[in-house]
């Protein structure tokens, strides 16, 4: 039995998360599943965003299904993005965000990349001091950050049978800090059997659009795969449709990649699909990969009976698709 933490978070978070432990409940009865706190709402229950009982129920699980966080809207000196606490906590080196287009009528073009992001350096160190008329922010890349990405990158390419890799990067610009890590993802990949080559970001995010079939997995520093995968799966449909995870040494956490979306928040519309598959992939990590096969192949076939919510062109509401979807999961 496997011990996962549950988080639900805020705005749409507890919509999609409890469609997904759904899901997880119906395909597997190897999970205990077991409630925690974080976020606004957290803040506003137990004075913290990130309270010490999650923490220590997370040290004691071996994994999390969250859903997201809001934001404080005005500045505050003391917040502190819980999400990148536990990054840092539970040292999630590696973010990673498959992105798919799931149904031919769904999306712009035909993508299947694999997009894995060093998750604790770059500039998401936080690390920023004001100066005479600006403000000054500490960019880091450390070699051991460098090495353990692309190690993680080619790792996961070898499980999902893909044959290429690229290094995403500015190192025309940035030559100390991108051109080690270009220079690293060479050494890496050399005897890899995967064939390696490298794309500056822009050219990158270009690629995405223009020749969306020949992109296989991109390995890259932070900032550059926070957008790149955002403009991803805006390609194949939107936040909706995509998953991720922030893996660790012992450790995981799934989570979709949209935001909370306050705006539509409470109506019953929310696209519970990247919830669902993040559970898939966090079944995956612990080691149900045919239970996580079933969950995935049975979402394209829901799509295409017309299970749909709003933002896929359909009028269900969250609790519909999901009754829906787990009809059309029965049959696999």
């Amino acid at each position: 039995m496997r011990k996962v933490a549950i988080i639900e978070g805020d705005g749409i978070g507890p919509e999609v998360i409890r469609s997904a432990v759904d899901v997880l409940r119906y395909i597997s009865a190897d999970l205990e599943m077991v409630s925690a706190d974080m976020g606004q709402g957290s803040y506003r229950r137990n004075g913290s965003y990130l309270p010490q009982g999650t923490i220590d129920l997370l040290k004691e699980s071996d994994a999390a299904l969250f859903g997201a966080i809001t934001s404080p809207t005005t500045y505050d000196p003391s917040y502190r993005s819980p999400l990148l606490q536990l990054r840092r906590e539970f040292d999630l080196y590696a973010n990673v965000r498959p992105v798919k287009r799931l149904h031919p009528s769904i999306g712009l073009v035909e993508l299947d990349v694999l997009i894995v992001r060093e998750n604790t350096e770059g500039m998401y160190t936080g690390s920023e001091r004001e100066v005479p008329g600006g403000v000054i922010t500490e960019r880091k890349v450390s070699e051991r950050a460098c090495r353990r990405i692309v190690d993680k990158a080619i790792e996961l390419c070898r499980a999902e049978g893909r044959g290429s890799i690229t290094c995403v990067h500015k190192s025309n610009v940035l030559r100390r800090s991108d051109g080690m890590f270009r220079e690293i993802f060479y050494e890496r990949v050399k005897d890899s059997g995967l064939q390696g080559r490298d794309l500056l970001v822009d050219a990158a995010a270009a690629a995405l659009v223009l020749q969306p079939r020949t992109q296989e997995c991109f390995v890259t520093l932070n900032l550059y795969g926070d957008i790149l995968s955002d403009e991803a799966a805006a390609l194949v449909g939107g936040l909706g449709f995509a998953p991720s995870a922030n893996i660790g040494e012992g450790f995981a956490l799934f989570e979709p990649t949209h935001g909370s979306a306050p705006d539509i928040a409470g109506r019953g519309i929310a696209n519970p699909i990247a919830a669902i598959l993040s559970g898939a992939m966090m079944l995956r990590y612990l080691g149900m990969g045919s239970k996580a096969q079933k969950i995935e192949a049975a979402i394209p076939a829901a799509l295409g009976q017309g299970i749909r919510t709003p933002d896929a062109g359909g009028r269900l509401s969250t609790t519909e698709f999901t009754r829906g979807y787990l009809e059309v999961l029965s049959t696999f």
